[in-house]
C-alpha cells in the first residue's frame, strides 16, 4: 500500500492518495462473501451453498465493492493517518478512482487539519468576578419549592373550579364541525394557569362546576406545530369531572422532620444557606473561568475549517437528541413541534459550535505555550474519580485509550484556567439585589433624560441666531 499526500488549495486542508494491492482488495472481497453467503438464494444451489465463483456469475462481482471497500478501508486510512503524523478534525471526504476484482484500489480522501493558532495575551488579564449573597427570600424560595415537592392533592366538591386548581376533565375538539386527530381524551389532568393547552382554553375552563359541559371555543397559533391546524379557529367540548386542589405542608419544625435530617426548621434553613453559598462559588468561579477563556479566545485568532465545524454539530445533534430521547422524543420531533427542520438547528448551532471549537483550540495552544502536562498522579486521580462515580474497574478504565487521552486533556485544561485564574487582576464585586438594581435603572434613565434635555438646549441655542446691534 502506499499513500501519497499532498496540501490543497484551501487552508488547513490535505489530500491523500491510497494504492492498495489488488491482492489485499481480493482478500477482503473473499471475507465480505465469507460473511454473506448464507443470504445468497441461487437456482440449482440450497440457500447459502453456492460458491463465490458462482454468485458473482449470477449478480455480478461488484456486488461486493461496496462491502469490500468498508471492510478493508478504515483500518487502512487510520494506519495512514498515523503514519503521516496528520492531525485530522473532520470527515474524510472520499473519491473512489478505480476498484475492481484483480485490480488496486486507488481511492483520494480530502481531510481537514487541525488549525494554528495565533495566540492573544493569557497572562494578566483583568477580570470582573461577581461574589452573589445567599439572601432570607433565597432560601424562603427554597422551602417552598420543597412544601410543593411533598404537596398533596385533595379533592373539591363544594365550589367551581379556579385557577391553579387542577381539573379532570373529558374533550373532543372539533375544527369546521369535525374531529382532529389528537384532539380527543378522557379524564385528562390539566391544571389550570399552566400554559400548557391552547391559548384561551383554561381562562374558558375556570369557573366550570363538576358535572358541567361547556363549549370553549379557541384559535390555534399561527405558528402551531401541526400544519392542518394551524391558524384555524376549534371547538371543544369540555366536560368537568374533579377539581383538585394542591394542599401544601405547613413550613415549620414537624416539616423539617419530614423532609429532612434536622429536627428544626433553623437548622434546615442553616443548611440551605450552607449549600447555597457552596452553589453561589460554583457558580461564581465558573463564570470568572467562562469570561478569562472568551477574553483571550476574543484576543486570538485561528482559522477553523468548515469540515471541524461539521463534526462539531454532528456532536451537538447527537449530544441534543440523546438528551431528549430520555423524554421520550427524538430531535426531529421535537423541531417538528417548533415548525423547524434538522438543518434549521444546525445553522442556528453553528455559531455556539464555531465558539466551542475556538475556545478548545485556544486552551490547547495554552497548554503548549506554557508546557503543560499531566502527570501520572493527576490521570489516575481522575480515574479513581470515573471509577467511583459509575462502578468501574480502575484496571478497566485504564485499558481504553481514548478515555486516557481525554482525561489527560481535561486535566491540562483544567491546569491552564488555573494558571490564567492565578495570573490574572481580578476585581471582585458583589451581586446586586432587586432593589439596587431598579434604583440603578431608574437612575440612569434620570440621567438619560437630563442629557437628552441639555442635549436639546445645546441644538435649541445653536439654531437661534444672536441679535446684531445696529
Amino acid at each position: 500500500m502506499s499513500v501519497k499526500v499532498e496540501k490543497t488549495e484551501n487552508k488547513n486542508e490535505v489530500k491523500l492518495e491510497f494504492t492498495v494491492e489488488s491482492k489485499i482488495f481480493d482478500e477482503g472481497m473473499k471475507k465480505v462473501f465469507d460473511k454473506n453467503s448464507k443470504y445468497f438464494n441461487i437456482p440449482g444451489f440450497r440457500k447459502g451453498k453456492a460458491p463465490m465463483s458462482i454468485v458473482e456469475k449470477y449478480y455480478g462481482d461488484q456486488i461486493f465493492y461496496e462491502d469490500t471497500f468498508n471492510e478493508i478501508v478504515p483500518a487502512i486510512y487510520d494506519e495512514a493517518i498515523k503514519e503521516k503524523k496528520l492531525d485530522v478534525v473532520s470527515k474524510p471526504n472520499i473519491d473512489i478512482v478505480q476498484i475492481g476484482k484483480g485490480k488496486d484500489l486507488i481511492f483520494t480522501a480530502i481531510v481537514s487539519t487541525k488549525p494554528e493558532v495565533k495566540l492573544g495575551k493569557y497572562n494578566g488579564i483583568e477580570l470582573e468576578k461577581v461574589e452573589y449573597k445567599v439572601e432570607n427570600k433565597d432560601i424562603d424560595e427554597e422551602l417552598k419549592r420543597m412544601a410543593e415537592r411533598n404537596s398533596r392533592m385533595i379533592s373539591v366538591t363544594d365550589r367551581a373550579i379556579e385557577k391553579g386548581d387542577t381539573a379532570v376533565i373529558d374533550f373532543v375538539g372539533t375544527v369546521d364541525g369535525k374531529e382532529f386527530e389528537g384532539g380527543k381524551a378522557q379524564n385528562h389532568e390539566l391544571e389550570l394557569g399552566s400554559n400548557t393547552f391552547i391559548p384561551g382554553f383554561e381562562d374558558q375552563v375556570v369557573g366550570m362546576k363538576i358535572d358541567e359541559v361547556k363549549d370553549v371555543e379557541v384559535k390555534f397559533p399561527e405558528d402551531y406545530f401541526s400544519k392542518e391546524l394551524a391558524g384555524k379557529s376549534a371547538v371543544f367540548k369540555v366536560t368537568l369531572h374533579e377539581i383538585k386542589k394542591k394542599e401544601l405542608p405547613e413550613i415549620d419544625d414537624e416539616f423539617a422532620k419530614d423532609v429532612s435530617e434536622f429536627d428544626t426548621l433553623k437548622e434546615l434553613r442553616e443548611d440551605i444557606n450552607s449549600k447555597k453559598v457552596k452553589q453561589n462559588e460554583e457558580k461564581s468561579k465558573a463564570e470568572l473561568e467562562e469570561k478569562a477563556v472568551k477574553i483571550i479566545s476574543d484576543d486570538s485568532e485561528v482559522d477553523i475549517p468548515q469540515g471541524m465545524i461539521e463534526v462539531e454539530l454532528d456532536n451537538m445533534q447527537e449530544d441534543m437528541n440523546r438528551r431528549l430521547s430520555y423524554q421520550g422524543i427524538t430531535l426531529e420531533q421535537y423541531l417538528n413541534m417548533l415548525g423547524k427542520k434538522i438543518a434549521d438547528f444546525r445553522k442556528e448551532s453553528e455559531e455556539p459550535a464555531k465558539n466551542s471549537i475556538k475556545y478548545r483550540l485556544v486552551l490547547e495552544a495554552i497548554c503548549k505555550d506554557a508546557k503543560i502536562e499531566a502527570s501520572d498522579d493527576e490521570i489516575n486521580a481522575k480515574i479513581t474519580e470515573l471509577a467511583t462515580a459509575y462502578g468501574k474497574k480502575e484496571e478497566d478504565l485504564k485499558k481504553n485509550e481514548d478515555l486516557i487521552n481525554r482525561i489527560k486533556e481535561t486535566v491540562k485544561t483544567d491546569k491552564a484556567i488555573d494558571l490564567i485564574i492565578k495570573n490574572a487582576k481580578i476585581k471582585t464585586v458583589e451581586q446586586k439585589n432587586e432593589k439596587e438594581e431598579k434604583a440603578e435603572k431608574t437612575e440612569s434613565k434620570k440621567s438619560t433624560k437630563k442629557s437628552e434635555v441639555k442635549n436639546e438646549e445645546k441644538a435649541v441655542k445653536k439654531e437661534t441666531p444672536k441679535s446684531s446691534k445696529k
